[in-house]
């Protein structure tokens, strides 16, 4: 189970990012954190916009709304979204891209 936290009208969850992956896709859980393979390098921040591109499109929110909070360099990020509930993020896991 993806492990989340919400705070102030937004949650907060981790997820683990693939690179360089034939699409854009949540490809399940592991870890606690929710899968995620983007067809983006991991270079130039590329990835970290097509995560956030992604979460945004499949929330149907902004991307202003989608925030990392940490592990920008990282395969593992902390996201903040605004403006969605806890039950739209697990949502995702069942969600295909």
């Amino acid at each position: 189970m993806v492990e989340t936290q919400e705070r102030d009208g937004a949650v907060i969850f981790s997820v683990r990012v693939q690179t360089r992956a034939s699409k854009d896709e949540i490809a399940g859980e592991m870890g606690g954190a929710l899968k995620v393979r983007l067809r983006a390098p991991a270079v130039e921040d590329r990835a970290n916009e097509a995560l956030v591109e992604l979460l945004a499109e499949l929330l149907k929110t902004s991307r202003s709304a989608v925030s990392i909070l940490s592990g920008e360099r990282s395969r593992v990020k902390r996201i903040e979204i605004r403006g969605v509930t806890r039950q739209q993020i697990l949502n995702l896991l069942t969600h295909e891209a």
